[in-house]
């Protein structure tokens, strides 16, 4: 079985996660801030419930439909968010979804993250398009989405239920195509110089072995 890679960028690492992450991973999440502007985090964050989040990881990428990474701070080690790819196989596409602690806010690493997790999605899965959604109230992610090379898509009103009350959600989109493109029509040879993909994978299409079962999206 082909293993989930590490991602390396100027300022992160993008890996698995580990049961040992779950105490930093329950201390972010728990944080109002960053579940008021989330579809599926909980608030509150319980025991237990980062440790049943991470123990889903190994089986959900290894039948097929999802990678979940931990963004990492290096050198320091520190972890501070998570970024997914929820896959279809079937469709060739993929939702992103991401959150980072609200301390490491406004430093530019979701967009740092999420333009690496773009490349391994088009570059390693062979996926046709790429997309994400964030809440109308939560601008910020839609700035992101914007930067990493998406296009607006439209507005779903009232899409989700949150707290109780029904939230628009605003998507946005982004074809291997139109990637190819903006990399000079290689984005291999262009964006290896920002982030550096390792592990035992040597597939550049999804796999109905290697990542299947939904990982939800997690923005």
């Amino acid at each position: 079985m082909v293993g989930q890679p590490e991602i390396r960028t100027e300022r992160l690492l993008l890996r698995p996660f580990a049961l040992a992450d779950a105490p930093i991973v329950q201390k972010l999440a728990s944080d109002r801030a960053v579940a008021s502007t989330t579809i599926n985090i909980p608030h509150p964050y319980e025991d237990g419930m980062a440790e049943e989040w991470i123990g889903s990881h190994p089986e959900r990428f290894a039948k097929g439909e999802g990678v979940t990474f931990a963004v990492v701070r290096w050198p320091e080690d520190a972890l501070i968010g998570a970024i997914s790819l929820g896959i279809s196989l079937q469709h060739q596409h993929a939702e992103m979804g991401y959150w980072v602690g609200q301390p490491y806010w406004n430093d530019g690493y979701c967009t740092e993250a999420a333009r690496a997790v773009l490349r391994y999605g088009f570059t390693e899965l062979g996926l046709n398009r790429i997309y994400a959604q964030h809440m109308g109230r939560n601008p910020a992610s839609g700035r992101v989405m914007e930067k990493i090379g998406m296009q607006y898509e439209g507005c779903l009103r009232q899409h989700f239920k949150k707290w109780g009350a029904f939230e628009d959600v605003r998507r946005y989109g982004i074809l291997r195509s139109e990637y190819l493109a903006e990399q000079g029509g290689d984005c291999f040879a262009k964006s290896a110089r920002n982030d550096i993909v390792s592990g035992s994978h040597s597939s550049t299409k999804p796999r109905s072995n290697d990542i299947r079962k939904q990982i939800e999206p997690i923005l």
